[in-house]
């Protein structure tokens, strides 16, 4: 019997989640339907909730849904409740929503097993606040980096994070201007591809080194615009996001069918292009 399951999120067209948990399936032996669902910004809970009517298993919750889907499920898995962002949404057989969040595990497999790329005792940066940042504090602190800064233009919505994560580790926030001379060896974006250059200019180029890596949450077939920007900063390694979706979806997959799939071959399909 086919089991259904989505992605949720408003833009969703550019989504390859469909593409991923398909090849995921066939790996695997099971029999999906895996769509895409475009919910409008202030219909999430009527759109997932048709949805779940048709016998759904199970969705995926992308931007701008994440902090919403947290508050709705009916119960939480100790991430989401630490991350208060469910990415995540299991439906059990007694009519229960559970979720989860596989967001943090995506970025640090990601960074450490595909990008060889060190997070223990580094001095990192992040860039924005939202509900992908949140999902990734946890699993990058329990790496125990030097320092973790969060840097936001909304310092509130910043400083609430290092209120919550802080007994995790090493972190704080502040505003792009006052980095003044810290230099970091990983950078992460966080913002929107639609936002993140609003940014970009107050952020001082002495905070990167020839060494540094920058890596953006963000995908697309061409350079995102933080690769964009690293690359004129001289910068040689900046990585998208497309290996974070395919981890993260591993732990979806393996949320929902208790397989867990094997990524290798997926990256290559997909970076490849041959699908």
């Amino acid at each position: 019997m086919t089991e259904a399951y989505a992605v949720i999120g408003n833009p969703i067209a550019h989504s390859r989640s469909p593409e991923i948990h398909q090849l995921f399936a066939k790996q695997t032996g099971k029999i999906i339907s895996y769509i895409k669902l475009l919910a409008p910004s202030d219909d999430f809970v009527a759109t997932v909730t048709a949805f779940r009517k048709q016998g759904a298993k199970g969705l995926n919750v992308t931007a701008p849904f994440k902090n919403e889907a947290f508050q709705w499920v009916d119960q939480l898995s100790e991430t989401a409740r630490l991350t208060q962002a469910v990415n995540t949404i299991s439906f059990s057989v007694d009519g229960r929503s559970l979720g989860d969040n596989t967001d943090g595990v995506g970025l640090v497999r990601d960074l450490t097993e595909n990008h060889r790329c060190l997070i223990t005792n580094q001095q990192i940066l992040i860039l924005g606040a939202g509900g992908a940042v949140q999902g990734c504090l946890a699993p990058l602190l329990k790496k125990q980096p030097a320092s973790l800064i969060i840097v936001n233009r909304n310092l509130d919505k910043a400083l609430s994070l290092v209120e919550r994560f802080l007994p995790l580790g090493h972190l704080k926030s502040c505003l792009p201007l006052d980095l003044k001379e810290q230099k970091f060896d990983l950078i992460i974006n966080g913002i929107p591809n639609s936002a993140v250059a609003d940014m970009l200019p107050f952020l001082p180029k002495k905070c990167l080194t020839p060494t540094s890596i920058c890596y953006d949450m963000n995908y697309q077939t061409t350079p995102t615009v933080f690769q964009s920007w690293a690359y004129r900063q001289g910068i040689k390694q900046a990585v998208n996001g497309l290996g974070m979706l395919i981890e993260q979806a591993a732990e979806a997959f393996y949320i929902w069918h208790g397989i867990r799939p094997d990524t290798k071959p997926v990256h290559q399909q997909l970076n490849s292009g041959k699908f």
